[in-house]
């Protein structure tokens, strides 16, 4: 629900439902994760592990980057500096931050995807989507060092849209399939 929130936050412009969804889907994904590493064989237990400390430091990353924009960024009067900083419209330390945060989402949804025991259709395409988008972690790290965003970017709003609504898009089947994974095991 929470990705499905956040992508209709994006489309209606509420730059707080955007936020709050966020922050639901980083307090959810834990849970999936340690969902999933519960089920895992012992062969594939330092994957689970892997997997659950990567989903902590996303979840980490993400709060403090979410956080931020719901009070300081909305509730204070910041300097044009501290602006750049934490506003994550700026394209600064805080949306470098974010992309970094997705990027260990990425790779707990990379590593998870090895503990999953794809015995019908679904389970297969659910570990075909948590390995593949595991790919998204690079462009997460790397693309912030380029210095492909800017404050000032042409459209940079437009294509930030884009781009999440596309991940929306992505994560919501993985959602959807994760929950017939574990109605399944129960």
């Amino acid at each position: 629900m929470a990705v499905l929130g956040f992508a209709l936050c994006m489309i209606i412009g509420s730059d707080f439902g955007s936020y709050i969804s966020s922050m639901f889907i980083a307090w959810g994904f834990v849970p999936m994760i340690c969902s999933f590493a519960s089920y895992s064989e012992k062969e594939t237990k330092a994957f689970s592990y892997t997997a659950i400390a990567f989903a902590a430091v996303y979840t980490v990353l993400i709060m403090v980057v979410y956080f931020a924009q719901l009070t300081a960024v909305r509730l204070l009067e910041l300097s044009n500096q501290a602006s750049q900083i934490l506003n994550y419209k700026s394209f600064g330390l805080f949306f470098s931050y974010d992309l970094l945060g997705y990027a260990f989402m990425a790779l707990a949804t990379f590593f998870i995807s090895f503990t999953i025991q794809a015995t019908t259709k679904s389970d297969k395409w659910l570990k075909a989507l948590l390995l593949i988008h595991g790919i998204f972690s690079v462009s997460c790290v790397i693309l912030p060092m380029l210095g492909v965003f800017k404050a000032d970017m042409a459209g940079g709003d437009l294509i930030g849209i884009l781009v999440l609504e596309f991940w929306c898009a992505y994560f919501a089947p993985v959602c959807i399939l994760s929950y017939l994974y574990f109605r399944r095991k129960q």
